[in-house]
């Protein structure tokens, strides 16, 4: 999923909500208000030291995550990650990636606004709107920015809250693999992920964590949980068999992820959770 630069949101919803992580769902009808949780989260994301890191000696940012919505009113995801990364050389630069998108609870309409900032340049930023037709089996796509345009999406594609549901509801009944392909609104608008998800078994409630002890932390720990993994490939003509990067993270079962590792393939990303706050929702009439 990722340049690191311009790390999609696709990737990083993914971990994030469960959900799915941002990658979808062939047709479910988000019924369930209280399946996913929603909270805001804060992540310090650093370069995972354990594994060699091509041309990069340091990465430090932060990644605020906030999650709200049912599956009456539609679900809202607002992110924002700030980074700083250190080459090898010497030189460093700092990037903001901001992304704000709304899902119709059935999953049949998505909206989608993101920017990426270099210090504080702006780089580029896509906007637009998708609905879905036909029984599911064709979604068509309003780009407005960069490049005003429409496309057609055929087959089974699904929304990020979608692929979160799909991915939870898998753990939950032991399923091990799932295959789906996303569409987030990243690459400009006009990218479809293929992605393959590879689930763990059911950690039990209170399974040691990656971090210290955080505020609604006994919450999480009352939870069973699974490891995700999860690898995006680009589904181009010219697009080989190896993804574009990979994500995993740990699954609780109310949607909320933690642990998290961003797999580029020359280095790697590490988010561990620092700050969690569940937030009030109205529930479904």
């Amino acid at each position: 999923m990722i340049r690191f630069q311009t790390i999609t949101v696709a990737v990083l919803l993914a971990a994030l909500t469960v959900w799915l992580p941002a990658n979808v769902v062939h047709a479910i009808a988000l019924g369930n208000a209280k399946e996913l949780a929603p909270h805001r989260a804060v992540y310090e994301m650093t370069l995972d030291t354990s594994r060699p890191a091509k041309g990069i000696s340091g990465v430090h940012g932060r990644m605020v995550f906030e999650f709200a919505g049912s599956g009456c009113d539609g679900y809202t995801m607002n992110m924002r990650l700030v980074t700083r990364v250190e080459a090898k050389t010497g030189q460093a630069s700092v990037t903001d990636l901001r992304s704000s998108t709304w899902e119709q609870g059935t999953g049949r309409q998505y909206r989608f606004n993101s920017s990426h900032y270099r210090g504080e340049k702006l780089e580029d930023s896509t906007s637009g709107d998708a609905e879905r037709f036909e029984n599911d089996s064709r979604v068509e796509v309003h780009v407005r920015v960069p490049n005003a345009k429409n496309i057609k999406l055929d087959g089974p594609v699904l929304f990020p809250t979608q692929h979160s549901l799909k991915i939870l509801r898998a753990a939950k009944s032991s399923k091990r693999v799932l295959q789906a392909r996303v569409y987030d609104g990243s690459s400009n608008g006009d990218k479809v992920y293929a992605t393959t998800a590879f689930i763990g078994k059911k950690l039990k409630p209170g399974f040691k964590h990656d971090s210290k002890k955080i505020t609604n932390d006994d919450a999480l720990e009352k939870l069973a949980s699974w490891l995700v993994s999860i690898s995006y490939f680009d589904t181009d003509e010219k697009a080989t068999q190896t993804p574009d990067y990979q994500l995993s993270f740990r699954l609780y079962e109310n949607g909320i992820s933690r642990e998290l590792l961003i797999d580029y393939g020359d280095f790697a990303i590490k988010g561990v959770l620092s700050s969690l706050e569940f937030i009030s929702s109205p529930e479904c009439k």
